[in-house]
């Protein structure tokens, strides 16, 4: 896979000598007339302090201002709506792929002469329109199921317990089988239940309208062969149903409370031992490891692949991939483009950016600047790592860039709290999906 292949060439790359030339004499100077600024739009509540500690470093060390600002979660889109429009609007945004890039590429400046750009160790991952290049991707990340292990070991040592080792757990049906056993033993375990909260309050609910769903639309565009559809059938909803269910069922609280449940909720029980396992990503780890009273240690961190049932999935992997690709806004007067340019270049080339990139940010980046040592070292990041590098399994593409749009998502999600609260069934579900997929796909073009 192009994807697992370019990343396990980028954690192995040996770094050359790099310059830091991140800034120009013009940069460097704050009194010029020339000098510009930088307003970032991010899209990552769960970094906005690491962010700020980026802006703030690189003013220090060369006058240049870097204004961050942070979008709402599930809001960032809307967000952008809003900024894009003023006279002092974002300089760098976020695009999240090719239907992202198709909402904005009346802003974003052509990044094919850039610095950063040219690092990249596979150009055609970037998002590019004809000659140009509009998006570039700037950090790949994994999700699954993170399980504490201290956990796992202590249900796998009771009398009757369905698995011995989580190597046993490698496919749906055995995951379901320990899941409903450690659900009925969740007293001797000392958890409220095995899965964290499924939040599923509006703006808190992508992990389910978007992460989750990659599954069975990874499966499905693989079965055809194709990078994108028009129309799906939504092949493998039941067994989207079947982990799903899985969760709800199994959880710390009961399905129907699931409206008022945020992942902050979910990820504070699961720093806070009440739970056995989360669904989330490698950024999760600075979400545990902040929370006040947080008991799980480091080493017991784990992922485990999302198992829905589909054939063949022994061999599944976490999902691998990116929705982060830096656009510069082409509006933004030429001196604010350039020192944008500048200090991007400067984040993943000078030795200082690159330590707040990998040490701070918690980034696994797609740049020929990092060496294997200079990977992130946190537990969640060591374990895309692992992943990454294991031959004997397939990693699972993040196919949501191509989901059509951000109404179709909120939608989806609302459908998902109708069907817990139990308003609606499973196979209305379904078809909403399968209509406004549609509908959605055909108003874009």
């Amino acid at each position: 896979m192009k994807l697992k292949k370019y990343l396990t060439i980028a954690l192995s790359a040996v770094m050359a000598t790099v310059a830091l030339t991140g800034c120009s004499s013009s940069s460097n100077d704050s009194s010029s007339d020339d000098t510009g600024s930088v307003y970032y739009l991010s899209f990552k509540p769960e970094q906005e302090e690491q962010w700020k500690k980026v802006a703030k470093t690189y003013e220090d060390e060369t006058g240049v201002k870097v204004k961050v600002v942070t979008a709402a979660s599930g809001k960032y889109e809307e967000t952008l709506k809003s900024e894009i429009a003023k006279d002092d609007a974002p300089t760098l945004f976020q695009i999240n792929g090719p239907v992202g890039y198709q909402n904005w590429k009346e802003y974003t400046a052509d990044l094919k002469d850039t610095d950063l750009y040219k690092h990249l160790l596979n150009e055609d991952l970037a998002i590019k329109d004809g000659d140009g290049v509009y998006g570039i991707p700037y950090v790949e990340e994994g999700y699954g199921i993170i399980y504490n292990q201290a956990i796992m070991d202590k249900y796998f040592a009771l009398d009757g317990a369905k698995a011995k080792s989580i190597d046993e757990i490698n496919n749906y049906n055995k995951l379901k089988e320990v899941a409903e056993d450690m659900q009925a033993k969740k007293d001797k375990l000392g958890i409220d239940g095995v899965f964290a909260s499924t939040s599923l309050s509006p703006g808190e609910d992508w992990r389910w309208q978007t992460h989750l769903a990659n599954l069975p639309v990874y499966y499905e565009y693989k079965d055809k062969d194709v990078k994108d559809l028009d129309k799906i059938d939504f092949k493998y909803s039941d067994q989207y149903k079947n982990i799903f269910d899985l969760y709800i069922n199994n959880s710390t609280c009961k399905p129907t409370l699931l409206g008022s449940k945020t992942v902050s909720d979910s990820m504070a029980e699961f720093a806070l031992g009440k739970c056995a396992m989360v669904q989330n990503g490698n950024w999760a780890w600075s979400q545990i490891s902040e929370v006040d009273g947080n008991t799980v240690k480091a080493e017991d961190i784990k992922f485990m692949p999302i198992y829905t049932g589909v054939k063949g999935e022994e061999k599944q992997g976490i999902c691998i991939g990116t929705e982060n690709y830096f656009s510069v806004n082409k509006n933004a007067s030429e001196a604010d483009q350039k020192a944008t340019k500048d200090f991007i270049n400067w984040m993943f080339t000078s030795d200082k950016g690159k330590d707040l990139v990998t040490n701070e940010l918690g980034f696994i980046t797609p740049f020929d600047t990092f060496s294997e040592e200079e990977a992130p070292q946190d537990p969640l990041a060591k374990e895309v790592i692992k992943y990454l590098g294991n031959k004997d399994l397939y990693n699972v593409d993040w196919n949501f860039t191509t989901f059509p749009s951000q109404t179709f998502k909120d939608d989806f999600g609302a459908a998902l709290l109708e069907y817990c609260n139990g308003n609606m069934k499973w196979d209305d579900v379904k078809k909403q999906v399968v209509d406004e997929w549609a509908s959605e796909k055909e108003a874009s073009k």
